[in-house]
């Protein structure tokens, strides 16, 4: 089972102590966004867990905690883009996120690192140019650091929609997106790093390798066992990733990026239920309610039990 920790929050950054205790405890209730009363019990013992794919704008917390994660094969996606703080309020500064990167880095291994550059909008001050700029100034500095890349372009949900346009950011124009995509690509290759992606842009026509945030193939250079479920399909929106299981919560992310899906009315700065973390809790910033079913999560085995040796 490959466990996502998580497309709805920064658990690294926030809830590194709850996510330690849960796989301590070798379980995690997890409740259904969509069917609230519905809550499923997810092994995290290590026999079941195969990868922990995290995803993080700030893992600086992750440092103290690497012995904890050490039994887990795991590695970490990490978010860091071109913006300011009109974009993204509640996040340290650019050159302290990259020697975050290179600390973490250099301690788990390049080889377990994702660089993410994600989303990419447009505005008056974000234009094209900037981004092409900016993305050669982290890639140089990120060189030797990952050689994995992932962009994608803004999803403008409706949720977000209102506060967007009072901020004047855009989708990049779809006229406009192959050719960034390519320059981008250009500039990763430059520093050693293949850019991928996917969604519904030409792929092809980008020059892109067709990577999902959890791709088969980074999953087994990263743990060193060969991945089965490695068919390159697209699903839901051109997505290429791995079966995975979220552990997250919604609502409970305060990094304060405007263009977030996962706070309610894209409150970017108001994240409702972070108010409600505890560590001990087995839900994250939850408790269970009267009423709720807990349905046990069977493991999905996705990995090869068989070593293998890049010779």
């Amino acid at each position: 089972m490959i466990v996502s920790a998580s497309r709805r929050t920064d658990i690294p950054r926030f809830c590194m102590e709850w996510l330690i205790n849960r796989l301590q405890a070798g379980y995690a209730l997890v409740r259904n966004p969509m069917n609230r009363s519905s809550v499923s019990r997810v092994p995290l013992d290590r026999e079941s867990v195969e990868c922990i794919a995290f995803w993080t704008k700030n893992p600086e917390p992750m440092l103290d905690c690497l012995g904890e994660l050490e039994p887990y094969p795991y590695y970490v996606q990490f978010t860091l883009n071109a913006y300011g703080t009109d974009v993204e309020s509640a996040l340290p500064p650019k050159a302290a996120l990259v020697e975050t990167f290179r600390r973490l880095s250099s301690a788990i291994g390049s080889h377990r690192m994702v660089w993410r550059y994600s989303p990419i909008l447009v505005s008056d001050r974000y234009t094209v140019e900037h981004h092409l700029r900016y993305f050669e100034v982290f890639a140089k500095k990120l060189e030797g650091f990952t050689s994995q890349c992932r962009i994608s372009f803004l999803d403008m949900y409706p949720k977000i929609e209102q506060l967007m346009h009072a901020k004047n950011l855009r989708c990049v124009p779809v006229e406009q997106e192959t050719d960034l995509a390519r320059a981008l690509c250009a500039i990763g290759a430059r520093h050693g790093m293949e850019v991928g992606g996917c969604g519904t842009m030409d792929l092809d026509a980008a020059g892109m390798a067709r990577k999902g945030c959890i791709d088969p193939a980074f999953v087994e250079h990263a743990i060193g066992f060969g991945a089965v479920d490695a068919a390159a399909t697209a699903g839901r929106n051109g997505c290429y990733c791995m079966t995975s299981v979220d552990i997250g919560a919604y609502d409970t992310c305060a990094n304060g990026c405007v263009y977030c899906y996962a706070n309610a009315g894209g409150l970017a700065n108001t994240p409702s239920n972070l108010c409600k973390y505890d560590p001990d809790s087995e839900l994250l910033c939850d408790r269970l309610n009267p009423g709720d079913t807990i349905t046990e999560r069977k493991a999905l085995r996705l990995i090869t039990p068989q070593t293998r040796l890049d010779i």
